[in-house]
């Protein structure tokens, strides 16, 4: 099912769709994103679409933009970029590879039932989720309204989920639902609860509600060295679709 490049570019699309910057500037088929500093994804250049002009004056132009606005220059590689040798052009130039991760797909069909916990979920993002996540993913105080403008920036339906214990918070996380998929971001669990099977639940619940909502799929993006979560995502059945990386100029 999704064997296609099409498909797996719908994917990407996907992911740049439900994980907003606060600014976006095109530049010859480059999508150049900007939020301040919190997160790769949403400051680097996305080369995804057909290029035209010289690369090496795009990749100088694209260094000064963002030293302009004091952030690393941050190259986005997927299958998919443009032009093909963008890679090894970056290397060449001294650009290091950071945060190799895995794009996983999972069919929506033969969900298994979850338990009955007490899980919340909200479709529009409210100020005690956000104080939860914040918490929970040692959010800084400086980057809280950036976070809180790029999830009021995303145009699909969201569902911000919780689950709570004797009446505490432990787990959160984001599911986001757009053409028939659901991604799945940021979840998370308070480390003194976990390996306890609540993020497998909280995460059915989240799919459960996607389904709801038309979603046949889901997608989400796991860090390839973060062995726990991904021994999560294969046991609720995500497979490996591609990869990518960053490549960083500077990178200490």
């Amino acid at each position: 099912m999704y064997a296609t490049e099409n498909k797996l570019r719908l994917i990407e699309e996907l992911t740049l769709n439900h994980w907003q910057p606060l600014s976006t500037s095109l530049y010859d088929g480059w999508v150049l994103r900007f939020a301040k500093g919190y997160s790769k994804r949403a400051n680097s250049v996305q080369p995804f679409y057909p290029s035209t002009l010289d690369v090496h004056e795009k990749i100088k132009a694209c260094e000064n933009i963002y030293s302009s606005n004091q952030l690393n220059t941050i190259f986005k590689m997927t299958p998919f970029v443009q032009p093909e040798e963008l890679d090894q052009l970056l290397q060449d130039k001294g650009y290091v590879v950071v945060d190799r991760t895995l794009v996983q797909l999972r069919d929506l069909k033969d969900l298994k039932v979850p338990e009955h916990l007490h899980i919340h979920i909200e479709e529009q993002l409210t100020e005690e989720w956000l104080n939860h996540f914040c918490r929970l993913n040692a959010v800084s105080e400086a980057f809280r309204a950036t976070m809180a403008q790029m999830l009021f920036n995303v145009r699909a339906m969201t569902g911000f989920i919780t689950l709570s214990v004797d009446g505490c918070i432990v787990a959160c996380g984001l599911g986001v639902v757009e053409r028939g998929f659901i991604g799945l971001h940021d979840i998370i669990t308070d480390p003194d609860y976990r390996n306890r099977g609540l993020a497998e639940q909280m995460i059915l619940h989240l799919l459960h509600w996607g389904k709801s909502h038309g979603a046949t799929s889901s997608y989400l993006q796991v860090v390839e060295g973060n062995a726990a979560a991904r021994r999560l995502y294969a046991k609720l059945g995500y497979t490996d679709a591609y990869s990518y990386w960053y490549r960083v100029k500077n990178y200490t």
